[in-house]
């Protein structure tokens, strides 16, 4: 790994976390401590949404003012809740998408950002149980049903994402069909697929948002450029911020697209998130850092956070 990484982000579902359960590795946990302690900044980048996430990574122990790329790249928060950045996506947008995905079935759901009310808005919660309902049941005091699903803009309240699920073949056929629309020109698709649980998830985000977009910008405004920044991830919705990373590493878990994708970009392919992957390819970085500084302390400083809070 090169010397100059001063920035890692890092996945959540299939990268940081095991196969199966919640609970992150003691190796991993104590890899990310470190590597704060050591002065690198941590960006936590995920599908899920802040709140969701929350839950898992208090047990790594963390800084508070640690930073989360949310919802594929919508929001950006600190782990103590501050708002950094947030994209919404345009209340016509999602009304349209509505009668748009219908024929791929009763799975959609819109995510608001909202403190004191339910974020979650479903036209069937037995349908979406159907297919995840793991993350149904784990999400159920967040989620209200709205039949139809237009009716959750009848107060005109922009939401942050729209997500549909299926199986592999009907994500991917919903979102070969929205890319034939006019529509398409106004959102952002990132999928995700789990091909051991044959599940596909499109996240239909506001124009120009990912996880790679909002990492850049995350970077620049504490004066890092891409060669200083590593990004770890397992899936496709990863790939905006693995192409932007000046270093990226793809988990060995990843499907067999992703592993290619790894070949062609020359990306490192590194141990599964079953054998602490993530702490694989950390701990080097950390045990390079007090030489580094040493090598640079005199002629670079460290960088400033100057950061412009949006609502």
């Amino acid at each position: 790994m090169p010397s100059d990484v001063r920035l890692i982000a890092i996945d959540i579902d299939g990268t940081l976390l095991p196969s199966s359960g919640t609970t992150i590795s003691r190796r991993n946990c104590r890899a990310l401590r470190e590597a704060q302690a050591a002065g690198l900044h941590i960006v936590i980048a995920t599908g899920r949404r802040h709140q969701y996430a929350e839950p898992v990574l208090e047990q790594v122990g963390l800084s508070p003012h640690t930073v989360m790329i949310s919802s594929n790249g919508s929001v950006v928060r600190d782990f103590d809740g501050e708002l950094i950045g947030r994209t919404l996506l345009p209340v016509e947008t999602a009304r349209s998408l509505c009668p748009a995905l219908r024929p791929f079935g009763q799975t959609m759901v819109f995510t608001f950002d909202r403190e004191h009310q339910p974020s979650l808005v479903v036209e069937s919660m037995a349908s979406l149980h159907l297919r995840i309902g793991a993350w149904v049941e784990a999400n159920r005091h967040e989620m209200v049903e709205i039949a139809p699903l237009e009716r959750a803009f009848d107060h005109d309240e922009a939401p942050i994402q729209a997500m549909l699920c299926g199986n592999i073949a009907q994500v991917r056929a919903a979102q070969q069909a929205l890319e034939g629309m006019a529509l398409a020109a106004d959102i952002t698709m990132q999928r995700t697929e789990y091909a051991e649980r044959n599940l596909g998830i499109l996240d239909l985000l506001p124009p120009g948002c990912s996880k790679g977009h909002a990492l850049r910008d995350y970077a620049r405004s504490v004066g890092l450029e891409a060669s200083e920044v590593m990004a770890i991830g397992d899936n496709f919705n990863d790939q905006t911020m693995l192409e932007y990373a000046g270093q990226a590493a793809v988990m060995g878990n990843a499907g067999e697209e992703m592993r290619r994708l790894a070949v062609q970009h020359g990306w490192a392919i590194i141990q599964s998130n079953d054998d602490d992957g993530v702490a694989e390819a950390l701990e080097p970085i950390i045990h390079s850092v007090p030489t580094r500084r040493a090598l640079t302390h005199s002629s670079r400083p460290e960088p400033q956070v100057s950061l412009t809070r949006k609502s």
